[in-house]
């Protein structure tokens, strides 16, 4: 444990409350200017109340107490030029490295900079992959193993019923034990379930795809055998379930003992700054997975092997598995610095002394339970550390605020690519890339803009949640943008018949007579785009008698399509492989506020997990970051990919018919799809600004004639004390 030795240059503290030493009055013209060095004054290493044995620390019950220091006005309106120096006082290891092996090279990286550069790539890592890659590749994943949507809303849901599992467990004793080293083997478990998630790939046959080459044409060889290997497919969803838990288990220490590690070695007014770098790395992880991976989805998954087929076609299947190899192997490396990084950094004990409590005060003043030097560090102390946070109104709207947001995040990252490449009609690489292309700067920018606005107006926790409530409301008013969709791109038999009129009844009717004689199987779902600007369900519904050698932009032409008129001449026309092109001109207004969404979506997380910290005690830290996340999860995280893959299925209308059984969705119908976000969206914004409300009237600071750390004193040394001046100068404290 660290305690305070007197630098050459010191000229003191002042505090707004006196500070008593327990030791004999010093000379005159010493007092309020000297700490004593470590073992340099006899009768000085009184212990702390804390527990620290610390020359010339103060001591409540100390008889022979003088003051530490007693400002005048010209003192007060002096800044301080120097540090604090502090030293180990229980021989703590502070160095950098593993066991024994700690070279001096190392220790210009065992800096706050340090820890702070080795878990922005970890959240990167994270992000890239569990809201990157994941959510990138899912459509892909549905195709490759015939999953319903809701299935892959059960794969994406897997990472939050892990962290809800681990995080009672990893927030109350890695809170209390030595931080880095959980987290260290949290990366490395992550990096494992990233490669159990890329195993399906290779424990599969080959994808066997069969184009429209082969049968889509009228007259071609129609047989499709039912292949019921191909069914049982859909069992490999567990196996991804799983890697997804090893990913929740290995980021549960990441995002809670990460965000207290860096909150306990730098100072608070920048700690909102280091939280918000931290999780604006891990909103660019995203960002990187769906540009990444939309890269690699051009890819045909089984690499080397010539395919007549284009990336456009619906039965295209990426290398989706590639990012997922990366990932894995690169967590597995990042996890090895950060296992070698101290309990405490050097110098770390500075920021905490000075740290002023906000903590929320109880009327019973139960709060101040946490001030013993022993608590939560046994068993029997978990069931009082969580009373303690269920009694603290603000933490539980915080938390309830936070579970409405992460609703609609964790929905929207998952389904959200799928959202752009049904309402513009993409390919899943080019819906992939759009959505990245929101994402970077909305996400990121909001996340790391919320910290900066919290540090640059000195924000309290009260002003916090009240920035908060001006986001949620901000995206709640633009979230009615989606009252606006792009139509649907007709197509043949599906939202219009063939002669142009509407479907009866709204039942699917792919056979006319101008394919009757074709024998066209339904399995063989391959859309082509007439010359007539109508998409049909393959070459064989158009009615097209043959395929073209020659590409049209890369695509195949197929001709003489009997169900296909042509503009001017009469006779049949031709059809392009692929999606019709949507021309839709609310394009650039959806994507404007989509973009306003997500950024105020994101622009209050940083200050909603500022505002959790500063409402409890610093003992209770890490512990309350863990329940919230429960909290979170549980009511937000696995529900929403679940809720929200439910009703896009409710939109479909064309499912897949694999071997008699339903498949994953072909076609969705725009307008539902808009409607059914819309409602999700109101619903979860509206209680969200609620939260936020009720959270910012229940709140009750320390009253200001307290002494401050007086209702939070840490016995640990992490008391709360209010400086009187910046005693740092700032290149040490960032």
């Amino acid at each position: 444990m660290a305690m305070p030795q007197n630098s050459t240059r010191e000229n003191g503290f002042c505090f707004t409350q006196a500070l008593d030493f327990s030791c004999p009055s010093p000379r005159p013209g010493e007092a309020g200017r000297t700490l004593a060095a470590v073992g340099g004054r006899d009768g000085c290493s009184t212990p702390l109340s804390n527990g620290i044995a610390s020359s010339g620390a103060p001591s409540p019950s100390d008889s022979c107490a003088e003051p530490l220091c007693s400002p005048t006005p010209a003192e007060e309106e002096t800044p301080f030029e120097e540090g604090i120096k502090y030293v180990s006082a229980e021989g703590e290891e502070l160095a950098c490295g593993w066991g024994g092996f700690t070279p001096g090279c190392l220790q210009l990286c065992n800096t706050s900079k340090g820890v702070l550069f080795f878990l922005c790539v970890a959240s990167f890592l994270q992000g890239m992959t569990v809201n990157g890659f994941i959510n990138t590749v899912i459509t892909s994943i549905e195709r490759r193993f015939d999953l319903r949507s809701y299935q892959s809303g059960l794969i994406a849901s897997s990472y939050d019923i892990a962290a809800c599992v681990c995080l009672t467990f990893v927030s109350y004793f890695g809170g209390n034990g030595h931080k880095p080293r959980w987290l260290g083997w949290g990366v490395l478990v992550m990096g494992l379930g990233s490669l159990l998630f890329a195993l399906p790939h290779f424990t599969t046959g080959r994808y066997e795809a069969r184009s429209a080459a082969e049968v889509g044409v009228c007259g071609g060889n129609q047989s499709l055998p039912c292949s019921q290997a191909a069914s049982s497919l859909s069992g490999y969803r567990f196996v991804f379930m799983l890697g997804q838990f090893l990913h929740g288990m290995g980021a549960t220490p990441l995002y809670t003992l990460g965000v207290t590690y860096l909150d306990e070695n730098v100072k608070t007014n920048y700690s909102p700054v280091y939280i918000a770098v931290f999780y604006t790395a891990a909103i660019l992880g995203p960002a990187a997975g769906y540009l990444v991976g939309g890269m690699f989805l051009n890819i045909y998954t089984e690499i080397g092997r010539e395919i007549d087929m284009a990336p456009e076609n619906t039965l295209w299947v990426g290398a989706w598995w590639i990012g997922f190899l990366g990932a894995g192997a690169a967590s597995l490396l990042i996890s090895i610095p950060i296992l070698g990084y101290p309990q405490r950094l050097p110098g770390s004990q500075r920021y905490i002394v000075m740290r002023v409590s906000e903590a929320h005060q109880l009327k019973d003043g139960s709060h101040k339970k946490a001030s013993d030097p022993d608590f939560g560090k046994t068993v029997k102390d978990l069931p009082r550390s969580v009373l303690l946070l269920l009694k603290n109104p603000t933490f539980i709207f915080l938390c309830l605020a936070g579970a409405t947001e992460a609703t609609l995040i964790a929905g929207m990252s998952t389904f959200g690519p799928k959202f752009l490449e049904s309402q513009f009609s993409l390919s899943a690489s080019e819906a992939a890339t759009f959505f990245g292309y929101l994402v970077v700067p909305a996400g990121g920018g909001g996340t790391f803009l919320g910290g900066f606005l919290v540090n640059k107006f000195k924000l309290r926790c009260s002003g916090i949640i009240k920035l908060c409530l001006l986001c949620t409301v901000s995206s709640l008013l633009a979230i009615f943008i989606f009252f606006i969709h792009c139509p649907n791109m007709p197509m043949a038999g599906v939202t219009q018949m063939y002669n142009g009129s509407a479907l009866p009844g709204g039942h699917l009717n792919l056979t006319a007579a101008c394919n009757a004689q074709c024998g066209c199987l339904q399995e063989t779902y391959s859309p082509v785009c007439g010359t007539d600007g109508i998409m049909y369900y393959s070459p064989c519904h158009a009615g097209c008698k043959r395929v073209s050698e020659n590409l049209r932009k890369g695509k195949k032409v197929y001709h003489e399509c009997s169900c296909v008129d042509r503009a001017l001449l009469p006779g049949p026309g031709d059809a392009e492989a692929g999606k019709c092109t949507s021309s839709c001109a609310k394009r650039p207004l959806l994507l404007c506020f989509m973009f306003v969404v997500i950024l105020f979506t994101f622009l209050s997380s940083i200050p909603a997990l500022t505002a959790t910290l500063r409402c409890v005690s610093d003992r209770q830290r890490s512990f309350a970051l863990g329940i919230q996340w429960i909290v979170v999860r549980t009511l937000g995280g696995i529900p929403g990919p679940i809720a929200f893959g439910s009703m896009i299925d409710k939109s479909c209308l064309l499912w897949q018919d694999q071997c008699g059984e339903q498949g994953s969705c072909y076609v969705y119908q725009n307008s539902a799809m808009s409607r059914y976000t819309l409602v999700a969206g109101l619903v979860y914004k509206v209680l969200g600004t609620t939260f936020f409300i009720v959270a910012c009237l229940l709140y009750k600071p320390p009253p200001p004639e307290s002494a401050p750390g007086s209702s939070d004193a840490s016995e640990n040394g992490t008391s709360d004390l209010q400086e009187h001046k910046a005693s740092l100068p700032a290149e040490e404290d960032i």
